[in-house]
């Protein structure tokens, strides 16, 4: 019994509402019951009289069924209108194809009126028809590349014809095919080319083209073998081909090609090359855009040459539109490619060819099996404000989606079902859209309308009389007054000289009267609208619901409302514009902390403290040095020194945690600074979560430099004096002997100047030496 305990008091916090998710007004601009209602799935309104106290807004009378009943609202005077479902059409599911046209989804119309912001919902069931016809186009690459499989492709229709005998006894099957546009770059324009645009050794060659029709729908295999005998291949220059032309040909020209209102439609495209798209035709100056619009003439796109390829979405677009699904039969090199375009068109399948497209037949079939096992359900356009969410209710049922619903291995004549939840968030009036399952013709029309009006009782006695002095009637619990009476009970005249007091109470710390927005009636404002069509509010009319920010140009995002200039976001949202999912996973550290403690997590990023910087708020590159701020509290902690000593532990405890050691093993930057002593105190700091919590490791040795020596210092400066005044010494005989220098130059240079006078003295008379041979004779 003890242990029931527990279990029994948690069914009685749900019980209490504990458990349940609260109900808010959300309430804005409420002047009647319609606003009320309008404003929120929880608002209702009380009609009961004198309800409200004097001078109380009326928009008191607006609130959730609690709060009204606390307040004192009977409940039978409580309005709240409810959704209503009216199925308009329901024919039951077919079991089997009977040439008449078989019922896959039930119901067939619905019509809703819904009150705004509650969901209703309701079921859609599907059952795949035994025997359903099969249409089967089979839309063939004819480029060079391609000659080997279109010899095989001319033996497969028995094959073909007998895979589709075994889905259906109402199979049809067509034939066409593509190359390129007949322009340059894409066709070598010769005139021989063009007519031949093959090898020389191949004979058998037709002209280029860009899309061909060959063979309308039909059920007979010897037409499909002759025609596709006929065929030869043709040849182009660049890799891509035309499939998306041919592929949008296809599935607009219904007629030309022969598809079935009641049919599976199949589009089986077989290349061994990649694809052009909307773009690509820029390459050969053709500027006009692909209009989604049938174009044969003779079994041939005319306007291949004309127009520009289409884009992916126009494709895929038209393929939706057309209940067509197609099949990509390529080879290796391109399924990749492939791949990825598949995921961008809803409904369709992958196989890869062999070389020679032997296999075909079997990847049809087996492509067609895992298409058709698979029930999608989606809708078309929605109105605006008008949200649908889908949930699958079948064996293999997908995830709840608010675009589409999926059920996988869905056998033929398996019953299944969907229950669609529709919400319209604001009025709407007789509007309509289409729910259907994709490939399926089959269709649910839904016609939607709101229930934002009141339908409150009549007040007609002379009590509801005189509750509006006489002046009004009650309409929903509130006084409509006569011409000339306005107020709460109609008991202001508008000629009332009393009307400076009255204007006085409609101006906000004696600024403009009611912001400018509204009029001041019998003391209270009456807001004008918005440009928007809406109203100002508030007791002054300072508030618009039309003036929040935006995000991807929808109001507060799109999810969140406008309230007075703020957005007040939907649950799971937040930000300045409800842009963002509430998330903290962006912002969460390697210590499972959010934002390191420096800052807060909004839009899944951290908003920091000043000087911390993104993206976790761990580093501050304009704070404080702590090697600085935090050298008190080290030195006190580790060495009982310092201005803190006497209070180490109430200044330093809760902001410093710190640890002796004599190697560090923190791998941040070491400080080291000089303590009160002079000594060298060497730390590293590693900051905690928060702003200023640290964790510090203090090496156990400070290093604190010898006191100086006074010898060394007096023999130092006699050293110094001594030096100096050699120094000086020397410096004087320089410059003397410079001078001498200069002056013995000065003397050099004037003695070269200096010139001397040469004449001949008069008195002076050269020697004469006369010299004889005594012992010559003359002889």
């Amino acid at each position: 019994m003890d242990q029931c305990l527990p279990l029994l008091l948690l069914l009685l916090m749900a019980r209490n509402g504990l458990c349940q998710k609260d109900e808010i007004c959300s309430k804005s601009l409420i002047n009647s019951c319609g606003d009320c209602i309008r404003s929120g799935r929880y608002c209702q309104w009380c009609q009961q009289l004198n309800f409200t106290k004097p001078g109380e807004q009326e928009a008191a009378r607006c609130d959730t069924r609690a709060q009204l009943i606390e307040r004192g609202c009977q409940e039978e005077e409580i309005i709240s209108p409810e959704n209503d479902i009216d199925i308009v059409k329901r024919d039951p599911l077919s079991s089997s194809f009977n040439q008449q046209e078989p019922v896959q989804l039930s119901p067939q119309k619905i019509s809703l009126r819904l009150r705004p912001g509650l969901p209703v919902t309701f079921s859609v069931s599907f059952k795949r028809v035994q025997g359903y016809p099969v249409d089967l186009y089979y839309l063939m690459d004819l480029s060079y590349s391609m000659k080997d499989d279109l010899e095989n492709v001319k033996e497969l229709g028995k094959d073909l014809f007998a895979a589709l005998k075994k889905i259906t006894e109402h199979a049809q099957i067509g034939f066409g095919a593509f190359v390129d546009k007949t322009v340059l770059p894409y066709t070598n324009t010769n005139k021989e080319k063009l007519q031949k645009p093959c090898d020389e050794n191949d004979q058998q060659c037709q002209a280029a083209f860009g899309y061909r029709h060959v063979l309308k729908m039909t059920s007979r295999e010897d037409e499909f073998k002759t025609k596709v005998t006929e065929q030869f291949i043709s040849g182009n220059l660049d890799s891509p081909e035309g499939s998306l032309d041919a592929m949008m040909q296809a599935a607009v020209c219904g007629e030309n090609i022969g598809w079935r209102n009641s049919s599976t439609r199949l589009i089986v495209l077989t290349t061994d090359a990649g694809f052009h798209m909307a773009g690509d035709g820029k390459l050969a100056g053709i500027l006009e855009p692909n209009d989604e619009a049938c174009h044969m003439e003779n079994n041939l796109y005319s306007k291949s040459s004309e127009m520009d390829y289409p884009s992916v979405g126009q494709l895929a677009m038209q393929l939706e539109k057309n209940n067509i699904q197609p099949i990509f039969a390529v080879t290796a090199n391109v399924a990749a490619v492939y791949k990825q375009f598949s995921k961008m068109i809803p409904k369709s399948e992958v196989g890869v060819l062999s070389p020679d497209s032997k296999n075909v037949v079997d990847l049809i079939e087996s492509a067609y099996n895992r298409l058709s096992s698979k029930v999608t359900v989606t809708h078309d356009n929605l109105p605006d404000n008008v949200r649908v969410i889908y949930t699958p209710k079948c064996d293999r049922a997908g995830p709840v989606r608010d675009s589409e619903g999926v059920c996988d291995d869905v056998r033929v004549g398996q019953e299944i079902s969907f229950d669609v939840t529709v919400t319209a968030d604001s009025c709407v009036e007789d509007k309509t859209f289409t729910i259907r399952p994709l490939g399926i013709k089959d269709t649910l029309t839904v016609t939607l309308s709101t229930n934002c009006e009141c339908q409150c009782k009549v007040h007609n006695d002379s009590s509801d009389v005189q509750h509006c002095n006489s002046k009004g009637k009650v309409h929903c619990g509130i006084c409509s007054c006569n011409e000339k009476f306005v107020g709460q009970f109609c008991e202001c005249s508008i000629d009332d000289r009393e009307e400076r007091t009255k204007r006085a109470s409609c101006q906000r710390q004696n600024g403009t009267e009611c912001e400018g927005r509204g009029d001041c009636v019998c003391g209270r404002c009456k807001c004008h609208n918005t440009e928007g069509g809406k109203s100002y509010h508030g007791d002054f009319c300072e508030c618009d619901d039309e003036h929040c920010e935006k995000f991807q140009n929808k109001l507060c995002g799109g999810n969140g409302r406008c309230n007075c200039g703020t957005c007040e976001c939907n649950t799971g949202f937040e930000g300045s514009a409800c842009q963002c999912t509430v998330s903290e996973e962006g912002c969460r550290t390697i210590n499972n902390s959010v934002c390191y403690g420096r800052g807060t997590c909004k839009c899944n990023r951290c908003e920091c403290k000043e000087g911390y910087q993104r993206p976790r708020c761990q580093t501050c590159l304009g704070c404080p040095d702590p090697c600085l701020t935090k050298l008190n509290c080290i030195e006190c902690l580790g060495f009982d020194l310092g201005p803190f000593k006497k209070n180490c532990s109430v200044a330093c405890s809760e902001s410093v945690y710190h640890q002796m050691v004599d190697q560090f093993t923190f791998s941040s930057k070491e400080c080291q600074q000089k303590d009160t002593e002079s000594c060298w105190i060497k730390f590293k700091l590693d900051q905690l979560v928060g702003e200023d919590t640290y964790q510090a490791e203090i090496l156990k040795q400070r290093d604190c430099p010898q006191p100086p020596s006074v010898i060394a210092i007096i023999g130092g400066s006699i050293a110094a004096v001594a030096l100096i005044g050699i120094l000086l010494l020397m410096l004087i005989k320089l410059l003397i002997y410079m001078k001498d220098m200069k002056e013995f130059k000065k003397f050099e240079n004037e003695k070269k100047k200096s010139k001397w006078a040469e004449a001949d003295n008069p008195l002076f008379q050269n020697a004469t030496t006369t010299v004889t041979n005594p012992t010559f004779t003359g002889e």
